[in-house]
């Protein structure tokens, strides 16, 4: 079985190492974040879990997974920039050790989780940051760049453009009819519990279906069902391990995965979570983003076409500082191709200005 290796660069941007990441190695701290439970109808605390690397850098950036991942799957990301940036890797509520509200349904909108990063950089001391996210993370940082400009001065979305709540709301249903590759999302919205209970059957399982490669690719019909997840590897006794992550890696993952499995992961996929974060921005009116904003796009997601669907949305109309770079690369090209992803976030990243205040960045994006 051959992995990849994180491929680190040097300010050059000659190759100089291929390293496999341990995130053994990392401590995992913890904070204590308000959210609110809204079934229940009250304030609760949850905790979040998170690594801090390098904490005497002046320059920071947040990490944000998606959805189904962890704080390591950053780990490329930070062995390419640990020593030149302060970077906070978090594990998003319900996933590993970060606790949810009981409610899955409706208690973590976008801008409760936007709650959880402030809550988070306030507890570590950071004013400002960069804000990375892939994913559903990528929607994360859109959010809470669109809410906090004071503290989320510029962010990077990897593989998912800014789904802006401008229009009128979209639920699963009719997402899928346009990307008929989202009809999984049908399922998670309308059988949560169901689906919870089909993923949790094997964790290793679920979680080697859903991170492939294009070289390691899933069934065609995989995510084309409304009533189930995984049926597509029906056929499929054992599924190859994640291939972009060593051996040690897969089972560090799998083991942190296992703390909570699938019971709150759901999150991003149920209609009152879904409407609510939507809803929220309707009521606040405001979905232009000024800040420095990178899309970075795969070519090659099953998913779906990212280059198609931000044509689709008018994702630029919102983003008047946008820089969009395609790669290749599945759903996850931060690993799948780590060293092209770097590059392209390490060019970016020098373009920013990192002179100004928060309040100076805040003035500058208004003019």
């Amino acid at each position: 079985m051959h992995w990849s290796t994180c491929l680190v660069l040097s300010f050059s941007l000659s190759f100089v190492a291929g390293v496999a990441f341990d995130p053994r190695a990392y401590t995992i701290q913890s904070t204590s974040c308000r959210a609110v439970d809204r079934v229940l109808d009250k304030d609760i605390n949850i905790n979040i879990d998170y690594v801090d690397v390098n904490p005497a850098a002046e320059k920071s950036i947040i990490m944000v997974h998606g959805w189904p991942s962890l704080w390591s799957s950053w780990g490329c990301q930070i062995e390419e920039f640990k020593n030149e940036y302060r970077m906070i890797a978090i594990d998003v509520r319900g996933f590993g050790g970060s606790t949810h509200p009981a409610d899955v349904q409706s208690s973590s909108t976008l801008a409760d989780i936007t709650g959880d990063l402030t809550c988070v950089l306030e507890h570590v001391g950071i004013q400002s940051t960069i804000c990375l996210g892939h994913d559903w993370g990528a929607e994360v940082c859109y959010e809470a760049a669109r809410r906090r400009p004071d503290i989320f001065y510029a962010m990077v979305g990897v593989t998912v453009p800014y789904l802006h709540a401008a229009g009128p709301f979209a639920d699963s249903a009719q997402l899928a009819a346009v990307m008929p590759k989202l009809a999984y999302q049908v399922f998670f919205e309308n059988h949560t519990t169901e689906a919870v209970a089909e993923l949790n059957k094997d964790i290793r399982r679920s979680l080697r279906a859903t991170l492939r490669t294009v070289n390691s690719a899933p069934p065609d019909s995989f995510l084309t069902s409304t009533s189930t997840y995984l049926s597509a590897y029906d056929n499929v006794t054992e599924i190859p391990p994640i291939p972009f992550f060593a051996p040690s890696e897969e089972t560090y993952f799998i083991e942190r995965f296992s703390i909570q499995k699938f019971n709150h992961t759901l999150i991003f996929y149920t209609r009152g979570n879904r409407y609510g974060a939507w809803q929220s921005a309707q009521a606040q009116g405001n979905y232009t983003i000024p800040q420095p904003v990178l899309s970075v796009l795969p070519l090659n997601d099953p998913v779906a076409d990212w280059v198609f669907a931000a044509t689709y949305l008018k994702s630029a109309a919102f983003l008047p500082r946008l820089t969009t770079k395609t790669m290749e690369g599945a759903h996850w090209p931060h690993l799948e191709h780590s060293q092209v992803f770097n590059a392209i976030l390490r060019a970016w990243l020098e373009t920013l200005d990192y002179s100004l205040t928060p309040a100076q960045r805040v003035l500058s994006d208004e003019l």
